[in-house]
């Protein structure tokens, strides 16, 4: 079981750790056989699957911290999943226009407050 609290802290770690960009701070969210997917559809086969696979994914082309920031805030959870909504802004940066990316998390924790399951559904915010 996890709560509010639990989930808060581990995404202040997730913000902490895709600023770091940092192989052993991303490693410490996940459990060994975590699954991550980017879209709600992917198999675990099309997303990744065990830590070392999620870092090396997550560190295959890093953001620069400098141009973007993170709002998270945990909505509910129930058992071990915790569900999260997340706005991700980008600033203009070498040549690419700003934006914004709006998003709901689902958020496996285990008891050691590790995820064992993260599924990611994000919509980009139209330009005007």
């Amino acid at each position: 079981m996890t709560d509010l609290t639990a989930l808060r802290e581990w995404l202040d770690r997730y913000d902490e750790a895709w600023r770091s960009n940092d192989a052993e701070t991303v490693g410490s969210l996940f459990t060994a056989d975590a699954v991550y997917r980017w879209h709600p559809w992917e198999t675990r086969q099309e997303g990744a699957t065990g830590r070392d696979e999620i870092v090396a994914a997550w560190l295959r082309e890093p953001d620069d911290p400098s141009v973007w920031t993170l709002e998270c805030e945990p909505l509910a959870v129930e058992g071990d999943l915790g569900v999260a909504r997340c706005v991700t802004r980008y600033g203009a940066h070498k040549g690419e226009p700003a934006k914004t990316y709006h998003n709901i998390w689902l958020v496996r924790l285990t008891q050691e407050r590790m995820c064992s399951e993260f599924t990611e559904y994000y919509m980009k915010e139209p330009r005007a």
